[in-house]
């Protein structure tokens, strides 16, 4: 959870209600809730969880006195205007004399606005969205609607599917005009991501893998001009490999270096209990990384989604899931020969079992790379990586300990570094009450980790990767592989 989006959040719902727009002041205010809820669940602090809880509950009673502002002013709206005519006294009409003229206001009255008009509007701008220059200066709108639903007119007057909305500060905004507005605000709010913050030096070795990516993804957007024709970017890329080896880290590595939009997507994102709702989320997903693009599309375990079709479980509406995706794959690719390679969208996907994942899918990720459990030197890197916040003892030799760990995963390797590192901490407290554990003080329990502490913590943490799953990737690899 990103602290720093609930202050925002909650900055602009003050904001929107000082400056008198109470529709979004709410909506804010109600997205700020949810997020301290979710962020509640996942605290461990019982003091910390009643501090987060005392602060929703101060900007509920926030938001109550909003409703109850925008509700006073909504009673003055309904109040019919007064008809004059009716209050002057009865006269005779004369045919030869002229009435006397109906004042402009009366002559068509306004149609009166219902508190319930805004909820579009209120969509429209979720909290999930404030990054992307919807401002307390207004709102985001659109130029002109054409005939055809789910298109919109931009500045330069084309029709485009899901219209360029511009926000004040200049950021484009998706519109779902033509889709239901609960399936828009839930792939902006979950799965986009505009910088993930993963660099290529958090990653340790993996460097063919890195190599590739650089070529598939960000070459292109800094040689647009070479990456034509023959020379045009690849669709996707499938990474394979055991699980821990860091395949997620390095698809937010390739969204971070290149700057563009990540989707993050898993099976739950894509399905829904309603039939036919599943793949308008699948064409969704690809309508807004068009729009967004440059963008990174990364679908995570994805022999979830996209297994073999025709098998005896298949279910009706997962084949047409698989369907959707596909076709949408298809018009996706890389840059076509004229095309922007700025507007790029790659399709990365990740998985442990590449022997499930269907034919066809695997057609469409042409480059198919594996991601091994880490060298000599990459476990040495690692162990550095790992341990650069916390204070060694001279006997610490990592080379040594690299040598132990042949065979482990980067996640193993993470857990053997974090379970040493608490080493120290659990002989300072053993044997002391619960009173002298929270008297001590934070330098007493920063002691610096020594060679015994890793060589207890190899005696309790083993290899999570077995032999004959390394054959089986290595022999998948040698048919079908595309490096």
């Amino acid at each position: 959870m990103n602290l720093s989006d609930i202050c925002d959040n909650a900055k602009k719902g003050r904001e929107y209600a000082l400056l008198g727009n109470y529709d979004s002041s709410i909506v804010y205010y109600q997205g700020v809730i949810q997020q301290i809820h979710k962020h509640c669940q996942s605290l461990r602090d019982p003091a910390l969880t009643v501090r987060w809880q005392q602060l929703s509950k101060e900007l509920t009673e926030e938001c109550e006195q909003v409703k109850t502002i925008m509700t006073t002013l909504e009673s003055f709206k309904s109040e019919k205007p007064t008809d004059i005519q009716a209050l002057q006294p009865e006269k005779r009409v004369d045919p030869a004399v002229w009435p006397p003229p109906i004042p402009a206001e009366h002559r068509n009255p306004v149609p009166v606005k219902r508190p319930n008009s805004g909820v579009k509007q209120q969509r429209k701008e979720s909290p999930g969205l404030q990054h992307r220059g919807a401002g307390p200066g207004g709102h985001a709108q659109a130029s002109a609607k054409a005939d055809r639903p789910g298109f919109t007119k931009c500045k330069d007057d084309k029709g485009k599917r899901g219209g360029d909305v511009q926000g004040d500060e200049g950021h484009k905004k998706f519109d779902g005009t033509g889709y239901d507005s609960d399936l828009v605000d839930s792939l902006e709010r979950d799965i986009v991501s505009r910088n993930p913050n993963v660099h290529w030096n958090d990653i340790a070795d993996l460097e063919d893998a890195k190599k590739l990516l650089r070529e598939a993804v960000v070459l292109p957007m800094w040689m647009p001009d070479f990456f034509k024709g023959i020379r045009r970017p690849w669709k996707g890329v499938l990474m394979v490999g055991p699980p821990g080896t860091g395949k997620t880290m390095l698809a937010k590595a390739v969204a971070t270096e290149c700057g563009t939009t990540f989707f993050n997507v898993s099976s739950s994102t894509l399905t829904s209990k309603y039939r036919g709702e599943s793949e308008k989320l699948v064409r969704l997903l690809f309508e807004m990384a068009r729009f967004y693009a440059p963008t990174t599309i990364f679908i995570d375990e994805i022999d979830s989604i996209c297994g073999r079709r025709g098998t005896s479980d298949e279910h009706e509406a997962s084949r047409r899931v698989k369907s959707e995706l596909l076709i949408q794959m298809d018009g996706v690719g890389g840059a076509l020969e004229g095309d922007d390679p700025s507007k790029l969208v790659m399709v990365l996907a990740a998985t442990n079992f590449p022997w499930d994942i269907d034919e066809a899918l695997r057609r469409r990720l042409e480059k198919r790379i594996y991601i091994p459990l880490p060298s000599a030197v990459g476990r040495v890197e690692l162990l550095r990586i790992n341990l650069r916040e916390v204070d060694l003892a001279t006997d610490v030799n990592l080379d040594l300990i690299a040598e132990k760990i042949e065979g482990y995963s980067g996640a193993d390797i993470t857990n053997v570094c974090r379970d040493a590192s608490m080493m120290a901490m659990r002989r300072r407290i053993q044997g002391l009450s619960p009173e002298e554990i929270r008297a001590l003080s934070k330098e007493e329990l920063q002691m610096p980790v020594t060679m015994e502490d890793f060589t207890l913590t190899l005696k309790k943490i083993s290899k999570s990767v077995s032999a004959a799953d390394l054959e089986k990737y290595e022999a998948w690899m040698a048919e079908f592989g595309s490096v």
